[in-house]
Parts: structure tokens; C-alpha cells; sequence
């Protein structure tokens, strides 16, 4: 089972809850083409926390983690190629995830179960939030994605004044360890085999 965010990635709707005035400086986005370009990409998932058992059975596996976003805007669809340390193992997860433009929303299902998230930007475009559960205290869970695995000092702190803003503690985060991933081979044996294919076609 792959982490929350990245079964869901990202649902774009607005909140519908009302915030308090500390989570002024997080905004959701609409769903557009723009949207979809800033978040292609690599990320590293940086950390989390949850008040959801199911999500932190997950996250207490995840030793290092990364990710490609790559988005279709024809097809409404996201290719999502998730790299992650679990057990001193990569374990790599392949899925299409669907755009639904009309509600705002990119979904998957795992064992028939749909996950959806909202993301938040910030000030800072080279980190995202995913919020999952937002109006619901006993479930809600966020996530801290960024576009390198080492992060500054003013970055973290965004990631803390909104786990504080959605109702957790700082004592909450799981942090994961960028020196810890194995997955170096393995996304480098992908890159040269999608570069033969491109050379080939």
C-alpha cells in the first residue's frame, strides 16, 4: 500500500472548512493546466503526521520517498511513479491517477477504496501540502512534499505552522531520511531504459 498522498495525490478542491486565521498563508488551487504543469515533476516527501491508524501504519514503514508527476492535459490524467525506502528495500509503485476537471479532484482506488486530498501551496512554489480529512479531526492527515530532499530551515517552518493550523502538534511529525533511500539504481535503470525507448521510437 503506497502512502495516502500518493494514493489520492492531490485533490485541488477548495476547503470547504473554515480556517483559522494561522492557516491564512495556505491556499488550495483550482484545478488547471497551470496547476498541473507546477505539479510534474519530482518531489521528495519530506514528512507527515495523521490522526488516521490506517495512514500511520503506513507511514511509520516509509524511510525515504520520492516521486514523478507527470501530467496529460488531453487525457486528464496524471502518470504517477512513486520511489520509496521501506525495510532498507525500494519498493516502486507505478498508477494513472484520473483528473476530474469538473469537481476539481485527481483519484485512484485501492482495494476499492477511493482516496482524495486536498493540496495546498504556499509562498514557497518548491513545496506542496497534501491535506487529507481536513474537516475531520480524528482522520485528518498531512503531508510535506518538496521539489529537493533537503530543505531549508524557512520551508520546514511552513510545514509547522500548518501542522499547527490544522489542529495537530509538531510532536505528531514523521520525518523521513533522504540517506537512507536505495533507490538510486533502480530509478536510474528506469531513466536509461525510457531513454532507449524515446531513441527508438
Amino acid at each position: 500500500m503506497a502512502l495516502p498522498w500518493a494514493l489520492a495525490v492531490l485533490s485541488l478542491l477548495p476547503l470547504l472548512e473554515a480556517r483559522s486565521l494561522g492557516c491564512a498563508n495556505f491556499t488550495a488551487a483550482p484545478m488547471t493546466n497551470a496547476t498541473l504543469d507546477h505539479i510534474s515533476g519530482k518531489w521528495f516527501y519530506i514528512a507527515g503526521a495523521s490522526h488516521n491508524p490506517e495512514y500511520l501504519e503506513v507511514m511509520k514503514t516509509y524511510q525515504a520517498s520520492y516521486f514523478y508527476c507527470d501530467a496529460n492535459h488531453t487525457e486528464d490524467t496524471i502518470q504517477f511513479r512513486e520511489y520509496s525506502t521501506i525495510g532498507n528495500k525500494c519498493v516502486y509503485n507505478f498508477s494513472i491517477l484520473t483528473v476530474q476537471r469538473e469537481n476539481g479532484t485527481i483519484t485512484t482506488n485501492e482495494m476499492g477504496r477511493e482516496h482524495i486530498g486536498h493540496v495546498w501551496f504556499t509562498k514557497d512554489p518548491s513545496i506542496i501540502l497534501f491535506v487529507y480529512f481536513p474537516d475531520d479531526k480524528q482522520k485528518i492527515a498531512l503531508f510535506f512534499c518538496a521539489d529537493k530532499a533537503n530543505v531549508t530551515e524557512e520551508q520546514m517552518r511552513e510545514f509547522h505552522e500548518a501542522i499547527v493550523c490544522v489542529g495537530m502538534d509538531k510532536s505528531e511529525i514523521m520525518y523521513t531520511d533522504e540517506k537512507q533511500d536505495q533507490c538510486g539504481p533502480l530509478e536510474k535503470q528506469h531513466e536509461e531504459e525510457r531513454k532507449k525507448k524515446q531513441e527508438e521510437a
